[in-house]
């Protein structure tokens, strides 16, 4: 079962092994945390111009909207303050400068009422991050950048934390979906035909745990834990931060959580980069994540 902590005092060593273990970890907005939901408001608001961007979505046409997000995304990802402001929290928090690499912080919507919830805007069906080819000991980094309410978050389903789901991963190979998959996110609006890792049996979606952090605040949960994108009925667009970490010592010697149901291809460590000077994590480690995972039990047939 998945226990929430709230704002825990632990070092980082012990903080990476309790997210292993299944908790979710979540603390209060911050010096650093207010600084990058600041530097990401004053991009979408840029963006929308008059308009509220929570409430947008009301007043344009779901294309429109599509491609101002189309746009907007890749510019928050790769401004070179977005990568800054990383640094920064992630110094807050007494990451191993050394040790500790990250990928590009993304910039997440979940429009209302089934506005645009494919492509651009994914809503996320249940789904463990290590399906899409995550290392085990990759950690989860999810930031609210305005208000959000339980009926506009995301649903952790903790019964399935040590319970294989039967799953498409074996499909995903992670090097193809980057090259042909994930350019194409803006083209799929009404509906989207990538064939993504899924739960290929039913799911119990309940008991589920939802997280309501304030804006700015900080929540940390394993790549592991099975979650997904609450749909959303509260009239407002929720606006969001993820990025992922792993560290190189977990990385080398597998500290992580179980493989109990995940059997994609390829690894995404070479998207991560070195919290001290931006430097990608070593070939030579990341080659050693390229065969295909092999689940603790059998479970995919």
């Amino acid at each position: 079962m998945t226990t929430v902590l709230s704002n825990p005092a632990f070092t980082d060593d012990e903080r990476r092994e309790r997210l292993y273990r299944g908790e979710v970890l979540v603390y209060p907005a911050s010096r650093a945390s207010v600084a990058l939901i600041a530097h990401a408001r004053s991009m979408i608001e840029e963006a929308f111009g008059a308009l509220d961007p929570q409430t947008a979505q009301h007043r344009m046409t779901v294309e429109h909207f599509a491609q101002l997000l189309a746009e907007l995304k890749p510019r928050f990802i790769h401004h070179p303050e977005s990568k800054r402001l990383i640094q920064d929290l992630l110094t807050e928090y007494h990451c191993d400068s050394d040790k500790t690499y990250f990928d590009v912080p993304r910039l997440r919507t979940s429009t209302s009422n089934g506005y645009l919830d494919s492509g651009i805007s994914y809503a996320f069906h249940p789904h463990r991050d290590t399906w899409y080819s995550a290392p085990f000991s990759q950690l989860n980094w999810w930031i609210p950048i305005y208000p959000v309410v339980p009926e506009n978050v995301m649903a952790f389903h903790p019964r399935y934390w040590d319970t294989p789901v039967r799953n498409g991963s074996s499909r995903y190979d992670y090097y193809e979906w980057n090259r042909v998959s994930r350019h194409t996110a803006a083209q799929h609006i009404t509906s989207d035909t990538r064939d993504q890792p899924r739960p290929e049996e039913p799911i119990e979606l309940d008991p589920q745990v939802r997280v309501v952090p304030e804006a700015g605040g900080v929540m940390l949960f394993s790549a592991n834990q099975l979650h997904s994108t609450v749909p959303n009925t509260s009239g407002r667009t929720r606006f969001s931060i993820d990025f992922r970490t792993v560290h190189l010592d977990d990385v080398v010697r597998r500290r992580e959580a179980p493989n109990i149901d995940s059997a994609c291809t390829g690894t995404s460590l070479r998207d991560f980069l070195r919290i001290k000077d931006f430097e990608p994590i070593g070939d030579d480690i990341a080659s050693a994540y390229e065969d295909r995972f092999t689940p603790v039990r059998e479970t995919l047939t």
